[in-house]
């Protein structure tokens, strides 16, 4: 189930930053969650292909993706060669794709919950952090794809791992249906993917309902509901963390985008 948690006070904030679990084999502390925020608490849990595409992205993804590798102005063979990286490659950029974004750390999940295109919006609706649990997906995963990580001693995909064993996304689809939802760690295509710390979930596209397989197959999922009255304390907070749009976008569109808000009169 979905566990619905409304957040209205800084130590709850703070109580989420220590999300993190003492491991005796390792003698290390390690945390099991990834995180995502949306900005606004009427947002659902959606790709941006399912958005984009409706109940025809079985057919269009195939051609946003054949195109997108073919225009790209970048000589990288393994590109053409990988579904996979076109994906990636193709979401780092804004293309739509079966891709949701997620990061390990909660404190960049709450970046992009207080993030608004108009700092004037910033107190205007509440917001949301989502947490699921690495292992907890990693267990509804098919035989194949469990014993995959097993001989890898992994805990997340990478795309050598997917190029290795699944060819096609219709092979993906075949294997997943809609009974489970893969994790996949991209590779450090630019410092914004290392900043973010982030990950993907590769959703098949027979599960048109994100929220509802969490909701019936996940006991550990979380859906914080971060008041609106929170948000311009939580984004002072965070600055002073060094987590902003200057270091989650590094590069002078990110760099403008912090000093509007930083320097905001409200």
């Amino acid at each position: 189930m979905i566990n619905t948690v409304t957040i209205n006070n800084m130590d709850e904030i703070f109580s989420l930053l220590k999300d993190y679990n003492y491991i005796p084999s390792l003698d290390r502390y390690r945390s099991p969650y990834l995180y995502r925020g949306l900005s606004n608490d009427d947002y659902s849990l959606e790709t941006s292909l399912q958005r984009n595409s409706k109940n025809k992205q079985s057919f269009i993804e195939k051609n946003i993706l054949r195109n997108f590798a073919k225009y790209v102005e970048i000589c990288d063979v393994p590109l053409e060669k990988s579904i996979w990286r076109q994906m990636i490659l193709g979401q780092h950029h804004g293309l739509p794709t079966r891709l949701l974004d997620w990061s390990y750390s909660p404190l960049i999940g709450l970046n992009f919950a207080v993030s608004e295109d108009s700092p004037k919006e910033l107190d205007k609706h509440d917001c949301i952090l989502w947490k699921i649990n690495i292992e907890e997906i990693n267990r509804l995963l098919p035989d194949k794809y469990r014993k995959i990580l097993q001989d890898e001693n992994a805990i997340m995909f990478t795309v050598e791992m997917l190029e290795k064993h699944i060819n096609t996304l219709d092979e993906f689809d075949g294997d997943i249906a809609k009974s489970a939802i893969l994790l996949l760690e991209p590779p450090s295509l630019d410092q914004r993917i290392v900043n973010q710390y982030s990950y993907f979930s590769v959703i098949p596209l027979e599960m048109q309902n994100i929220e509802k397989f969490l909701n019936d197959n996940t006991n550990d999922t979380y859906k914080y509901i971060i008041s609106k009255d929170l948000r311009w304390e939580i984004r002072d907070f965070l600055d002073q963390q060094n987590i902003s749009e200057r270091t989650m976008f590094p590069g002078l569109d990110g760099l403008s985008k912090w000093l509007k808000r930083y320097y905001y009169v409200k």
